[in-house]
């Protein structure tokens, strides 16, 4: 019997022959017969070489060289069987890195996904940097924002309209020159996405009077949602709190920007099957 086919399911037997040195006990353990037990055990004897048991009238003794041999094959066994279980339970994860202002859309995403994929694990890092370097980064994925990116698969266009909370709305439909009495909330430290918005409507136009900056749209979104102000905000990046009421859209027209958020994902990756599991999960929830 050559090393290609060693009885390695008779080795089991073995063990549990030789805690119990009782074939009935042993089968009643590996839930087989006693026949069975002896024809893996006699395997197993055969590929050795040499007996592992003798047989007596009052039950089973280990022979010297089965004695020496079971400590090493408990030992390697229970190894073999750690090392499964290990595999059997180990998540795979993908270090992925996205911008603050994508959290909106994202997180929903990495809930379903736990649900959809668990067996891998997302390890999200995140940045107020829009883009991602591969070659210096220790990240198997990206999301990236901007005008310019054209790698990768794309999740959503930008596309900017109008959100405010049911309180500082009120009860009246609102109108373009009405919304000069709020504070505009801007996601940059310029007025330049309020500005385009502003520029595909018809006037008359509101004044921008009062004008506060943030450094993400996450938190314009935020400050808009605690009745702070009227926020201009990606239509995606809103869709949950629209839907739970956090917010309301006043207006339905939106205006695209021209810039878009991209999944990047790192070209050869140590074990590319979680990493394309989760690139396929994600574009189908996109």
């Amino acid at each position: 019997m050559s090393r290609r086919t060693f009885p390695l399911t008779a080795v089991d037997a073995f063990l549990v022959t030789a805690r119990f040195l009782n074939l009935t006990h042993a089968a009643r353990e590996l839930c087989l017969t006693q026949s069975a037990v002896s024809r893996k055990i006699a395997a197993l004897e055969a590929w050795f070489g040499f007996a592992l048991f003798e047989r007596h009238a009052r039950g089973l003794h280990l022979t010297p060289q089965g004695a020496a041999l079971l400590p090493e094959l408990q030992q390697r066994y229970g190894e073999l069987i750690r090392t499964a279980e290990q595999a059997r339970h180990k998540q795979s994860v993908v270090r992925l890195k996205a911008p603050t202002c994508a959290m909106r859309w994202l997180l929903p995403k990495l809930m379903q996904l736990e649900k959809t994929l668990p067996e891998v694990q997302v390890a999200l890092t995140t940045t107020t940097g829009h883009g991602v370097s591969f070659k210096t980064e220790p990240f198997d994925a990206a999301i990236v924002f901007g005008a310019q990116n054209r790698g990768g698969d794309a999740l959503f266009e930008e596309a900017l309209t109008p959100v405010v909370s049911a309180a500082l709305a009120g009860d009246a439909p609102l109108t373009l020159d009405a919304l000069s009495r709020f504070t505009f909330l801007h996601p940059t430290r310029d007025k330049t996405d309020w500005t385009l918005w502003l520029s595909q409507q018809p006037p008359p136009l509101p004044v921008m009077r009062k004008n506060q900056h943030f450094d993400t749209m996450d938190l314009a979104i935020s400050a808009a949602i605690q009745g702070f102000g009227i926020a201009i905000a990606d239509v995606k990046l809103v869709e949950e709190d629209l839907r739970a009421g956090r917010l309301l859209r006043p207006f339905q027209e939106s205006v695209k920007t021209g810039a878009s958020y991209r999944l990047m994902i790192r070209e050869q990756p140590d074990d590319a099957a979680p990493l394309l599991a989760f690139r396929q999960a994600l574009l189908t929830l996109s």
